[in-house]
């Protein structure tokens, strides 16, 4: 656990007291969905939080919290999930109305699993400490979502509600839409004001403020929102605090975008007035279902992380926001490093863990463009050198993660292709760029990263009969065979060989 504290009285005690939920009922604004990987957000709570399933099994298992009030049991997630992965299939609701989110089913867009459902987040993708103790965030990658279009107690038409979220504010695209709040019951596109939702990231296709995002907007349903205005607002800026607390809060003829930084201060308002000045909007027509990391019609392009948030029966109060606020501070939002990852801008080498081949380095072939692996030692040629060694860039298709640029090869990336990793020019797509980009955890061996592809959360990089692949644990390809999946897709960060 790499000295993360994880005593059950420890972790009940740092987080008993009021919490998020405590203080909305105090405020006359109770909560009805309460959603979080990292916390209980009630002081009673001790219970589940998130379940996860494992790769190579199928085997699931809940997640919960170290104690009444505490933070999430992420040791009981590391040896579930030791030698395999996870992913999380289902964010418990901590309101006792059982508005849980799980995996978002087709809409008016199609997601890109099975039977047009959205894919499910890697379970151990966003690591983070909060007051000291190792927790996971719900980490949205394109493609990526949760819902549930059958809740209960969820604010509708006209009513009063409130939400916040505590977001990964270096983790966005401009993709459509990254949400979490009040959507339609039918995955699709009802008409203006059939949505309420807190929208994060860069897109200015609808709404946008000062410079060059992100923002913290509202996604009403065919426009998100910075202000009374469609389009620009000036009193919306640009905000990116590494975590982020965002607030979007609504009632007849009246709403508000509040944010902050949910390590430290207060809240900023950065709207409180009435519905935007176009049609639909007034009265709204709010449906009660309930999204994360998409869009009401199931769009699915954009990118984030989540780590808490609650939606509310009635319009909060200021004041009350101001003490979650105070209580989200004192939480202890924390980064969390994974060990050996490759710093951006160096240059580096990828050795194998596997028994079999620990002199062998991932390079690209001479003769073609693939990916494989291959012995290299001090005696190789200087070419065999320069061809496994790698400049670190940040992520393409998304900045929280990595690409590799050819040492040897500049302007040439690592990236996936029909599942087989090979060296390639990358083009402006945001499909190429995805594919060029790989999100460092830790070892599924325990040894050096796993490189997860950035848009397919279940596979990582792995060798497999001297070749590379993106490959899932016991999936239908040959090379997404269980034998030592673990240490085939565990990789050294190694001094480059050129």
């Amino acid at each position: 656990m790499l000295g993360v504290q994880t005593s059950t009285g420890i972790g009940a005690a740092a987080a008993a007291g009021s919490l998020p939920c405590d203080l909305y009922a105090a405020g006359g604004t109770p909560c009805v969905a309460a959603h979080s990987s990292t916390r209980a957000l009630y002081s009673a709570y001790n219970s589940r939080l998130y379940q996860v399933k494992r790769a190579s099994d199928g085997a699931t298992r809940d997640i919960g919290v170290l104690g009444a009030g505490g933070y999430a049991d992420a040791a009981a997630q590391d040896s579930f999930c030791a030698g395999t992965s996870c992913l999380i299939t289902v964010l418990y609701d901590q309101s006792g109305r059982g508005n849980h989110l799980t995996q978002a089913p087709p809409g008016g867009f199609q997601g890109p699993a099975a039977g047009g459902y959205d894919n499910l987040a890697e379970a151990s993708a966003a690591p983070v400490t909060v007051g000291g103790h190792k927790a996971y965030g719900v980490f949205i990658a394109p493609g990526t979502g949760y819902r549930n279009n059958r809740t209960n107690g969820i604010a509708t038409g006209d009513q009063p509600e409130g939400m916040y979220a505590i977001l990964d504010g270096s983790h966005r695209n401009g993709g459509c839409c990254f949400d979490y709040g009040n959507a339609e019951t039918n995955s699709r596109d009802n008409g203006n004001g059939t949505m309420e939702t807190i929208y994060f990231g860069d897109s200015k296709a609808w709404g946008y403020g000062t410079g060059n995002g992100p923002w913290v907007m509202a996604d009403l349903e065919n426009g998100l929102f910075s202000g009374v205005d469609r389009g620009y607002n000036a009193n919306s800026p640009s905000i990116s605090h590494r975590f982020l607390t965002a607030i979007v809060k609504g009632e007849p003829n009246h709403w508000a975008i509040r944010a902050g930084n949910a390590q430290s201060g207060g809240l900023a308002t950065h709207y409180d007035g009435p519905r935007p000045n176009a049609s639909g909007y007034h009265p709204m027509k709010k449906e009660g279902a309930i999204i994360l990391g998409i869009g009401g019609d199931n769009s699915n392009s954009s990118a984030g992380t989540f780590y808490e948030g609650v939606m509310t029966s009635g319009y909060p109060s200021n004041a009350t926001e101001n003490a979650v606020q105070a209580n989200i501070n004192a939480a202890g939002y924390a980064t969390y490093a994974v060990p050996g990852t490759p710093a951006v801008g160096s240059r580096v080498s990828l050795r194998a863990t596997t028994a079999c081949c620990t002199n062998t380095y991932l390079r690209h072939n001479s003769a073609d463009t693939n990916a494989a692996l291959a012995a290299i030692s001090s005696s190789s040629t200087s070419a065999d050198k320069a061809a496994a060694t790698w400049t670190v860039r940040a992520g393409l298709g998304d900045a929280s993660c990595v690409s590799f640029e050819s040492a040897d090869k500049p302007g040439q990336y690592l990236r996936h292709y029909d599942f087989r990793l090979r060296v390639d020019s990358i083009d402006s797509g945001a499909l190429s760029r995805l594919d060029a980009t790989f999100c460092p955890q830790a070892g599924h061996n325990g040894q050096g990263v796993s490189l997860r592809s950035a848009n397919y959360p279940g596979d990582f990089v792995r060798h497999y009969d001297y070749g590379v692949y993106a490959a899932s644990h016991g999936g239908s390809h040959a090379w997404d065979a269980t034998t030592a999946w673990a240490d085939d897709t565990s990789w050294v960060v190694t001094s480059p060989w050129a």
